[in-house]
């Protein structure tokens, strides 16, 4: 199961996010939740890096199959909106796919 945690400030605003596991919803290489998952995940951090002037900072694991990333500063709304984008795509992603297979928390941090 991939787990999303996205982390919030008091102000509901975006502070950065977490993605880790494998959703096994098919084989190494075949499955499409993963996939998807990688994909808007990735487009997220390079559209942050040439669209945002906020500062971020990220680490991947990928034999844990996992991303974090931080904004370290927030003034940019497009930061926000990004990484709001993201989260979208993942909540559609599990209505399409299920819960089985990926899990998405909000934590105020």
């Amino acid at each position: 199961m991939i787990r999303v945690k996205f982390y919030l400030d008091a102000d509901k605003r975006y502070k950065g996010f977490a993605i880790q596991g494998h959703a096994g919803y098919a084989a190494y290489g075949s499955d499409i939740v993963c996939a998807a998952v990688s994909a808007l995940s990735t487009n997220t951090v390079n559209s942050l890096e040439a669209f945002s002037s906020d500062q971020i900072e990220t680490r991947t694991e990928e034999e844990r199959g996992a991303m974090y990333l931080r904004l370290e500063t927030r003034r940019d709304d497009t930061s926000q909106l990004l990484v709001k984008s993201l989260a979208l795509g993942l909540e559609s992603i599990r209505s399409a796919y299920g819960s089985k297979y990926i899990k998405i928390l909000y934590k105020e941090a």
